[in-house]
């Protein structure tokens, strides 16, 4: 019997989001809803499974966790990039890696909705309307301000025309971009200070890396307009937490749409919970049925074909 464990299903909807039937006789498939917070509980859970699928980031398997799994054989990772796991681990300790290709493009729609959010100050008006209120806050017009992309890579693009279907101008920058790359998006390419200082809004679009994390720290949210948010849906050790909640708390920005954080579940007592002017998403960018039907179907895919011995989008190094 092949023991297959799918972890992190938060929703509970991993086993209706695929046809787990297609997987050959002699497997047995649990689905987990709760997140382990540490590597004993997880090795504890897990030390009798040949087959793992993990959710994203939302479990590490890290080179220890790795070395105390001696049963597993076949990690699936839905998505076809997972920084939480140690490929050159699961590598030598013999187990393969593979990923679930998937359209990916709903994160840039919970960016616009956190924008939206902020500048109309949504979260501040339904509380208010519930509460017996009407019209507490005044909002701002997107039309005639500025996009300020951090990142301008297949998501970061995909913001580009929505911006402009607001009438709002494009700044963008990262450390490659050329001026004829972003002009080509549909954007400006300027200097990383030119951009925090001239946008309306900031979007991260980057890919975390020894070279992105914490690129916005507290000399970037202090050039930044008092009147500017920051939207940061895509990892959050590029933002310094700990200088975002100091710009929040004393008024240095107008206020901040986090979909993702340092640690994820974000832990009880966080400065950020109590931050003012921030709208929080449990790192929902990706959490959508679309997406969720192609991740699962494919891992579906990707465990009959390792037990077929042809296995598929293999992500561990080659021998």
């Amino acid at each position: 019997m092949t023991l297959v464990a799918v972890l992190d299903d938060y929703q509970a909807v991993a086993e209706r989001m695929a046809d787990w039937r297609n997987l050959p006789d002699r497997t047995s498939v649990a689905f987990f809803h709760d997140h382990l917070p540490d590597e004993d509980t997880v090795v504890e859970r897990l030390a009798h499974y040949e087959v793992i699928v993990a959710m994203r980031e939302r479990t590490a398997f890290t080179r220890s966790v790795l070395e105390r799994l001696p049963r597993l054989r076949l990690l699936v990772t839905t998505g076809m990039r997972n920084a939480a796991i140690d490929l050159e681990a699961a590598h030598e300790n013999g187990v393969l890696v593979c990923g679930t290709p998937g359209s990916g493009g709903a994160t840039t729609e919970l960016a616009w909705a956190l924008i939206l959010g902020l500048v109309r100050h949504v979260p501040e008006e339904d509380a208010s309307v519930r509460a017996g209120g009407w019209q507490r806050t005044v909002g701002t017009d997107l039309a005639g301000s500025t996009l300020g992309l951090l990142g301008l890579g297949r998501l970061g693009k995909a913001m580009v025309p929505v911006a402009h279907a607001f009438g709002m101008q494009v700044l963008a920058w990262s450390a490659n971009l050329t001026a004829e790359a972003a002009s080509d998006a549909g954007a400006e390419r300027v200097d990383k200070d030119e951009l925090f200082a001239r946008s309306d809004v900031v979007s991260v679009h980057l890919k975390l890396s020894d070279r992105t994390r914490g690129l916005v720290g507290a000399a970037e949210l202090a050039s930044m307009k008092p009147t500017a948010w920051l939207v940061n849906t895509s990892r959050g050790p590029i933002v310094d937490e700990q200088a975002l909640v100091a710009a929040l708390e004393e008024g240095r920005i107008a206020g901040a749409g986090l979909d993702v954080y340092d640690q994820e579940p974000l832990p009880a007592g966080h400065p950020l919970l109590t931050a003012p002017r921030t709208i929080l998403t449990p790192h929902i960018g990706f959490v959508t049925r679309r997406t969720y039907e192609e991740w699962y179907a494919a891992a579906v895919g990707a465990i009959a074909a390792y037990l077929d011995g042809h296995p598929v989008q293999v992500l561990t190094p080659a021998s």
